[in-house]
């Protein structure tokens, strides 16, 4: 079996865990390949730096590709200080469900491909679209 990248959504409560329910329900086989981690309102960083590092830890040298909410924010700021400890691990911020399904419909390519095809699936799902009213 192919090797797949690991992708850990982390980002305010309750969107990581939201995201990875809609990446389940487009794609049931993902639920291996998708961690969450919820970032409550009054947690302390250190406490949640530490359950990420817990939860990435069985997962050993697995290359990992962070998603996170917002650019600046905790969760990414937190987020940063993950892929600082693990030399395999890659981190966008600005994620959305296009991007997410991006990475999951790709997870078995090279991280740094699959940062690429994250991206351009998180910018080209943004878009107006125009209606007019009968």
């Amino acid at each position: 079996m192919m090797s797949s990248t690991r992708i850990l959504l982390l980002a305010h409560a309750p969107l990581a865990h939201a995201l990875r329910e809609c990446a389940l329900h487009v794609m049931a086989d993902c639920g291996d390949s998708v961690l969450a981690l919820d970032v409550p309102a009054h947690a302390a960083p250190e406490d949640t730096l530490a359950q990420a590092v817990q939860l990435l830890q069985p997962l050993g040298h697995i290359p990992t590709l962070v998603l996170t909410d917002i650019f600046g924010a905790t969760p990414s700021n937190i987020a940063q200080r993950l892929v600082q400890q693990c030399p395999q691990s890659r981190l966008l911020t600005g994620v959305n469900l296009p991007m997410l399904l991006r990475a999951v419909c790709y997870r078995h390519e090279p991280i740094d491909t699959l940062v690429q095809r994250a991206l351009v699936g998180g910018t080209q799902g943004v878009m107006q679209v125009d209606v007019h009213a009968p």
